[in-house]
């Protein structure tokens, strides 16, 4: 077994919404990244559904894990530990690769990380531009959440300054890329309309930026009613619908927000370092902003690049790989799923600072074995 402290090498396994994600990274080098996604199945339901996303991802976790170790060109047994997502997300969803990483830690005799999914996209930038500025502020712009966070240390001090009190940033877009027709999910299909539109076309409200409201905070519950009520006004008076004037609109009214937000949160804090992740960083006039106002105000922008924005299980192995490194205590065997786990919690530690191996599984690294325990152990 591999026993490198500075650079361990950690299988990550990713299943809070719709994408089966297992990476492998050793140290702050991305060997693998695997991603099963579910969307397709999802897509005729205009938005994703739990029961569907938790047999898709049991039935594409055990190939998406030989998959992910046979791109790396490691075994299973060289691993320094294994990393899951322990929460925040759906809890069906979240409980398979928890079983999961419970099944191959167990066979393997390794020690198993549950980690926080939004930390996980804070750590993922260090896969593309190395390790991260202490302290960092990030924005996190996805289906789920919109979150300001200040991280000082991303295993242990993960500090929320701010986040969406109604429609997180991605859900308006897929509510509005519904109402222009355009399909599921929003954010690509917007951007690519927005990207032949006019942004100043239609002044859209931009929610929450009064002197008294909650200087962090996001709210796009309003803004999505308001596109919505102008596409309907210009139906009912039998109108064609500029669709791509209205998506570069309600694109700018959002990406102003949360640059805006985010800049001042680095002001306000004296953090020189901004990094935005998720899914809905992957968006080009998020980040075309972003990088415009972060050199006007001598901030630096981190961006990981679009693919490992979205879900997926390098992000994983990436902040699992940094407990490992950080000699962070693993979690027990009993840790659960928490749909609902705060970004305080960056990983769930077990009671022990070493959670020992069960000694039968010391004696069993043949790669087939290893997966017909996990097998075992995740359908039963």
């Amino acid at each position: 077994m591999a026993d490198s402290r500075d650079e361990p090498l950690v299988l990550g396994i990713e299943t809070s919404c719709d994408e089966t994600g297992v990476g492998v990274v050793r140290g702050t080098t991305l060997l693998a990244d695997a991603i099963a996604s579910s969307v397709d199945e999802h897509a005729r339901f205009g938005g994703v559904v739990p029961e569907v996303a938790s047999r898709a991802h049991l039935e594409a976790m055990v190939p998406t894990i030989e998959r992910a170790l046979k791109e790396a060109g490691v075994a299973a047994s060289d691993l320094d530990g294994i990393a899951v997502t322990a929460g925040p997300g759906l809890a069906g969803a979240l409980l398979v690769g928890v079983s999961a990483a419970k099944a191959y830690a167990y066979a393997l005799g390794k020690p198993l990380y549950g980690v926080n999914h939004l930390a996980s996209h804070i750590c993922v930038d260090q896969l593309e531009h190395g390790a991260l500025p202490e302290p960092t502020m990030a924005l996190l712009v996805s289906g789920g959440h919109s979150s300001l966070l200040l991280a000082t240390d991303i295993t242990s001090d993960v500090r929320p300054l701010g986040a969406t009190i109604d429609d997180a940033a991605g859900e308006a877009f897929d509510k509005i890329a519904r109402v222009l027709d355009l399909g599921f999910p929003g954010g690509p299909v917007i951007d690519r309309y927005a990207r032949e539109g006019d942004p100043g076309a239609i002044a859209f409200p931009r929610g929450l930026t009064g002197p008294r409201d909650a200087p962090y905070d996001f709210s796009f519950s309003g803004l999505k009613t308001s596109v919505a009520r102008w596409i309907e006004a210009k139906r009912a008076a039998g109108e064609d619908v500029p669709v791509r004037d209205v998506a570069a609109s309600f694109q700018e009214a959002v990406a102003d927000v949360l640059t805006r937000k985010a800049v001042r949160a680095c002001r306000d804090e004296g953090v020189d370092h901004l990094m935005i992740g998720g899914g809905v960083a992957a968006n080009s006039r998020l980040r075309a902003l972003a990088q415009e106002r972060c050199e006007a105000a001598g901030i630096r922008l981190r961006v990981p690049r679009p693919k490992l924005c979205t879900d997926n299980g390098a992000m994983v192995a990436a902040l699992g790989a940094e407990m490992v490194a950080r000699d962070r205590a693993a979690s027990d065997w009993d840790l659960s799923a928490d749909s609902s786990l705060p970004v305080t919690d960056p990983h769930v530690p077990g009671r022990s600072a070493h959670v020992p191996a069960p000694a039968a599984a010391h004696h069993h690294h043949d790669h087939d074995h290893v997966h017909e325990v996990a097998k075992d152990n995740l359908y039963s």
